[in-house]
């Protein structure tokens, strides 16, 4: 019998390696290399397909829910679950800011519309959990509607649970420090600065009321049927490795991947003729 690598693991399917033992500090871990993170990140992608097809046969309906502090990396992460997904059978939901209508309905009306049927997968990019945070501190809700979500929240999840919805939330923590240099590197970054609400400006002078809040939203709604589970996102790329590693640890799926696929033989050209390229308008080759 071979011997296995002692540089690499198996866990969950997924064979990730290890990072050289010169590389690893227990303070602080350094950036992750490029190169091992795309390689490890396509072990990952390749898993969350058979994840998908999984999902699918099954009928499952799943619900992930990414909170966490303003580029804290929801989105990025987000991003690179979905890159290679269906999307007819995987879903992003980030709602704006409700209506005047949507004001008066039951609070968590407006996201049941966005809950999965059999075979999907929604990813919220914030949810419910917006009352737990930015509408409390920020006072969009009254203190009266603050505390009725706070004992609403366990047993509506738990009502989710038992409908059979798979339901897993993820915080993302990252530091003061981190924060504000990546708010800087969005302030730099035309491409990024769309990312920059005035929320999130304020956000920085209400870190600590922030702090609080979420703390609160904790003690609350970290319940066992459905826990918090936190992710140090300091580094982006550990963060997104570990959040879809442990995804993919949560749901137990087998592959169905489907047998190698013989392309049929082309169509043989009975006499077509394609029409003058002139009569169709192109785009100009600038490039």
């Amino acid at each position: 019998m071979a011997k296995k690598d002692k540089n690499k693991k198996t866990k969950n399917n997924v064979e990730l390696e290890k990072e050289p033992e010169e590389k690893i500090n227990n303070d602080k871990k350094p950036k992750l290399e490029t190169k091992f993170y795309e390689k490890e990140l396509g072990k990952l992608q390749v898993e969350l397909v058979k994840l998908q097809e999984w999902v699918k046969d099954q009928g499952l309906k799943v619900v992930i829910i990414f909170e966490g502090r303003d580029a804290a990396g929801k989105g990025g992460v987000i991003k690179r679950i979905t890159e290679s997904l269906n999307p007819r059978n995987v879903r992003v939901v980030a709602l704006p800011a409700p209506t005047e209508r949507e004001k008066t309905q039951w609070y968590f009306q407006r996201y049941v519309t966005h809950l999965p049927a059999a075979g999907e997968m929604v990813l919220f990019d914030r949810s419910w959990y917006n009352r737990a945070g930015v509408e409390k501190v920020m006072g969009f809700c009254s203190e009266d509607d603050y505390r009725e979500f706070l004992r609403s929240v366990p047993e509506f999840e738990r009502m989710l649970v038992r409908s059979g919805i798979i339901l897993l939330k993820y915080w993302f923590s990252v530091s003061d420090d981190e924060q504000e240099k990546r708010f800087e590197d969005r302030i730099k970054d035309p491409t990024k600065r769309w990312k920059l609400s005035p929320m999130d400006l304020q956000s920085r002078s209400k870190w600590v009321e922030y702090s609080k809040a979420k703390d609160q939203m904790f003690a609350h709604t970290d319940i066992k049927q459905v826990p918090w589970y936190v992710v140090n996102a300091d580094d982006k790329k550990r963060a997104r490795l570990n959040c879809i590693h442990h995804l993919l640890s949560m749901i137990p799926y087998q592959d169905l991947t489907p047998q190698p696929i013989d392309l049929p033989p082309r169509q043989k050209n009975e006499g077509y003729v394609r029409p003058p390229i002139t009569d169709q308008s192109f785009v100009p080759e600038v490039y």
